[in-house]
């Protein structure tokens, strides 16, 4: 049985904007995923197109013209911004790729946090070796997150 992946890594070019604000919107609305509160598909892309002048380093997993996930990595602040697989490539290995994507670009270790109750990504987090580090309300929201850490991070 072949077990490799049946798709590839590599990274986003300006080209995937929208390509990534799908994925990230559709996987974010899916219950206790994104926030309370999901914001529009355009209010979305606003906010990625900041981020992705302002530091966002994007890798995309892709099978043939079509994104299946990403992870924004913002390096300098050691930190795995998003990580996000689209609804229909859940458990096939993507957001595990992903995330060894991450450590293997930030080799010291780098944080993250997702939403407390999204409890599919905190189990995904805790089974791929990432340290819980605490629980905190959002700074700008009314809701609890998350903290992970990996490497030196912890």
């Amino acid at each position: 049985m072949n077990d490799a992946p049946t798709f590839y890594l590599r990274l986003a070019t300006d080209a995937d904007r929208e390509a990534v604000n799908a994925v990230w919107h559709a996987s974010a609305s899916l219950p206790s995923v994104g926030l309370p509160a999901m914001p529009s598909r355009a209010a979305l892309r606003a906010r990625l197109d900041v981020e992705w002048v302002s530091g966002w380093r994007v890798t995309l997993a892709e099978r043939g013209n079509e994104i299946l996930g990403f992870a924004a990595l913002k390096p300098a602040e050691a930190m795995l911004d998003q990580l996000f697989v689209h609804p229909d490539a859940l458990g096939q290995g993507v957001g595990a790729a992903l995330l060894d994507h991450a450590k293997a670009a930030m080799p010291e270790g780098f944080t993250l946090y997702t939403i407390s109750a999204n409890t599919r990504a905190r189990a995904f987090y805790e089974a791929s070796g990432l340290t819980l580090l605490r629980h905190a309300p959002h700074p700008q929201r009314f809701y609890s997150i998350t903290y992970y850490g990996w490497g030196n991070a912890i």
